[in-house]
């Protein structure tokens, strides 16, 4: 629950901010060991039903937050086994990066359910409207399901005049937009790696913190502690992120508490990338490619390659903000190194990429973050209001939002080619995404720009966020407000964008050669 401050996301911060304290202080591996019996200390603890249980989640939370993947249910394995492998300053992510505590996953049921909430009335409408005679009415009137018989289509459900009947659905799967998690032989939720595009809706979702995901913590500080500087470029959806009293003036000194050596903003790789996406469309839209799909989500990206082949070629060939804001960082500081710090766990995805992961070092969402902050004790309202941080147009904070990537496209179109009519087309959840792909592949969107989010919302509802919708979708207003109407030409690094433009055949080239060796 985005915004509420609940025992799960105290859990997840506190291994989060551990984890940044023995990356500061210097701990060796042999501290992992302790960790779980600092984060859940005394005898008795209210989350699950044993506090070993409790310890044995908590120790393997601590080794994906290391980087490292889970252990074997079945192998006993300290839970610092292997962890110094990860205590350096350069580790990109293995797969899996999404995976599942098989022991701490609740094997949620599903179906349909009749409730104590039966009146056993005479009518019986959940049994007049089944299709498969599934119900059956006991002596004392009341309902019985089936459910070898039921196909859940929840027709029962909808004219139960007490609404006594219920129609559970697991969390993780109802949140999964590509049916990438089903069952296994014990119950347990279990991760299709093929059909996973590592979006972390999954992750989000699940009550019972099962669901874990890989991260570059402990790394990213031992990097901060080297010689060579790391950057951390903040992503458009973090305003608000940390609290009214982290504003854009005080943004460098805080991130320089972390250790950080600058901090820049990827909306201005998203003017950037603006420029670029509209010369795409503007040259193969309709002449080479009868549609063209934005290129910024990489969830939705993958997703549209992975379940749409033929179209692999629609989705724009532009460098993302975050490589290109990347690109610029080093093409301006060659010795530095990059963070990504933003909503995204797809990002951590990307970064690993072969055509990505010399540009971007390492990707740490605002959650991670928060727990290095913890782990610092950094207290935003004695820091000095400082430098201005904004740089990028209003449109580059847009792309945070769904629809804000596609309106800058467009707004782009119009000013270099006022004649030109653009059409939009945009789609939030994977679920939605591929909706709009089937009306893409059966020729009713010729001619469209296809914008893709995996997240609702946007970006500003990634996994990685830290506010509720309403309150990351007001923030964002006020940043976009702030940079005022200023144009993506108009941003303070848009001429530099001549540059770069050789790193998108760059790209293109790595993209075939991925395609047809596989990306290492």
């Amino acid at each position: 629950m985005k915004g509420y401050i609940t025992d799960k996301t105290k859990l997840r911060r506190r291994v989060f901010e551990e984890v940044a304290r023995l990356a500061y202080e210097g701990g060796g591996p042999e501290q992992l060991d302790d960790l779980p019996y600092k984060i859940i200390s005394g005898e008795n603890e209210p989350f699950r039903d044993s506090i070993f249980l409790e310890r044995a989640i908590i120790g393997e939370r601590l080794r994906v937050a290391m980087g490292m993947s889970l252990r074997k249910i079945n192998e006993h394995a300290n839970t610092s086994k292997g962890v110094d492998e990860s205590m350096i300053a350069e580790k990109y992510y293995e797969p899996p990066l999404i995976d599942i505590i098989r022991f701490a996953c609740n094997c949620c049921p599903d179906g349909v359910t009749v409730t104590n909430g039966c009146q056993g009335c005479l009518e019986h409408p959940c049994k007049e409207v089944c299709p498969k005679d599934a119900i059956t009415i006991q002596k004392d009137g009341r309902s019985v399901i089936d459910s070898d018989k039921c196909i859940k289509c929840g027709r029962c459900v909808q004219v139960c005049p007490f609404n006594a009947i219920v129609k559970q659905e697991r969390p993780c799967e109802k949140a999964c937009g590509i049916n990438a998690i089903h069952k296994d032989e014990y119950g347990h939720a279990e991760i299709d790696q093929e059909k996973c595009v590592s979006c972390g809706m999954c992750l989000n979702s699940c009550p019972f913190a099962a669901i874990v995901d890989k991260g570059q913590i402990y790394q990213t500080i031992k990097a901060m502690q080297d010689d060579a500087p790391v950057i951390a470029m903040v992503a458009p959806s973090i305003a608000g992120q940390f609290g009214k009293e982290l504003t854009d003036t005080k943004m460098k000194e805080a991130f320089g508490k972390l250790g950080f050596a600058d901090v820049v903003e990827v909306a201005v790789g998203a003017d950037l990338c603006t420029i670029q996406e509209a010369e795409h469309f503007m040259h193969d839209v309709p002449e080479n490619l009868p549609f063209m799909g934005t290129s910024c989500c990489p969830a939705w990206s993958i997703m549209a390659k992975k379940q749409f082949p033929e179209f692999a070629g629609n989705i724009s060939m532009a460098l993302t903000p975050m490589v290109l804001s990347a690109r610029l960082a080093k093409k301006l500081h060659p010795e530095c190194k990059v963070a990504f710090i933003g909503p995204c766990l797809s990002k951590k995805q990307e970064a690993s990429r072969r055509s990505v992961k010399s540009y971007v070092d390492f990707v740490l969402t605002y959650e991670e973050v928060a727990g290095m902050f913890a782990a610092k004790g950094v207290d935003f309202g004695a820091i000095p209001e400082g430098e201005e941080l904004r740089r990028a147009s209003s449109d580059g904070y847009g792309f945070a939002r769904s629809g804000g990537v596609a309106e800058a496209v467009k707004k782009r179109l119009e000013e270099v080619d006022p004649d030109r009519e653009v059409l939009i087309e945009r789609a939030e959840g994977l679920d939605n995404c591929r909706k709009m792909l089937m009306r893409a592949k059966a020729g009713k969107l010729n001619g469209y720009l296809l914008e893709g989010m995996a997240c609702p919302g946007g970006c500003i509802g990634g996994a990685g966020t830290l506010l509720a919708l309403n309150r990351a979708d007001y923030q964002l207003g006020v940043s976009e407000k702030e940079a005022g109407v200023l144009r993506c030409s108009e941003s303070r690094y848009a001429d530099m964008l001549p540059g770069l433009e050789h790193l998108g055949e760059e790209v293109a080239r790595i993209e075939e050669e991925v395609r047809t060796q596989g990306d290492d």
